[in-house]
């Protein structure tokens, strides 16, 4: 029962931290050190990887009438075919450096104290942007996608590959980048929403095949629970930070990592962390 109630926690914890701009690897990476689940070795690794399908299926529910209605669109309508085109030259700097990268990466830095540092860092990046006098006048406005210019989107694009370090978070770096570019908050929040189905649910695809043979049979049900509980949570804040972001700016995030950050230092001095 205790080990259940861990895994809810973990799935809770990805399913609010991964659409929000405060690192949902960077989370789950402290909250796996301080929860310990009692899983195979190589199955906590795997774990991590696999209920982030969770907060995938849940993009895609909750804009399925979207998706649906640009896949139908995409063979004529010209201002689609540009949609996907940015998605695609978005999507490629992370998909390149993931390929070559993303083990290295994963030895080197995952680890609370990368985390720590990344939080602190990333969130003084997100209130100095958001403070940015252009990025003031450019934040209000409904969402529209036709301002996902391909300059744009290489520029989200190569900004969401510093998000392979864990702490920096990949939806921060992305909504940072199309802020930057010149979107407005909802539409870089958005266009940050739909970027991570081909970034997510391929990252997450290509780690599962490589690391399947790592799990026990036992662990099953906890990877099945941790996921749906991910993919609920994940549903639910996708629907709220719309909402927030419609008359709210990101400083509030930008001082949670700060403070975060500094927490997750002082556990680290105290040698909670093995």
């Amino acid at each position: 029962m205790i080990e259940l109630i861990k895994v809810i926690l973990l799935g809770i914890v990805q399913g609010v931290t991964e659409f929000l701009p405060v690192s949902s690897t960077g989370h789950l990476i402290v909250a796996t050190a301080l929860l310990q689940p009692d899983l195979s070795a190589g199955s906590i690794e795997t774990f991590q990887i696999f209920i982030q399908l969770g907060a995938v299926v849940a993009v895609i529910a909750f804009f399925w009438r979207d998706l649906l209605t640009k896949l139908l669109a995409l063979p004529k309508d010209a201002a689609t075919q540009r949609f996907a085109l940015a998605l695609i030259v978005a999507f490629l700097p992370a998909a390149v450096v993931g390929l070559l990268l993303r083990s290295t990466i994963k030895e080197l830095l995952y680890n609370p104290t990368v985390v720590a540092f990344s939080l602190i860092i990333g969130g003084i990046v997100l209130i100095v942007v958001e403070k940015l006098p252009f990025v003031r006048a450019n934040a209000s406005g409904s969402l529209d996608f036709s301002t996902v210019s391909l300059p744009r989107a290489v520029g989200i694009g190569l900004l969401q590959v510093v998000a392979f370090i864990p702490g920096v978070s990949r939806s921060a770096a992305t909504i940072i980048g199309g802020m930057l570019g010149g979107l407005n908050r909802e539409t870089a929040t958005a266009f940050s929403f739909y970027l991570a189905i081909p970034t997510l649910g391929l990252a997450t695809i290509f780690d599962l095949l490589l690391s399947l043979d790592e799990v026990q049979s036992t662990d099953v049900p906890y990877f099945l629970i941790g996921a749906v509980v991910s993919g609920i949570v994940a549903w639910i804040m996708i629907r709220w930070l719309l909402q927030y972001v419609a008359s709210h700016t990101y400083i509030p995030f930008g001082i949670y990592r700060i403070l975060a950050g500094i927490v997750v230092l002082g556990l680290v001095a105290l040698g909670l962390f093995s």
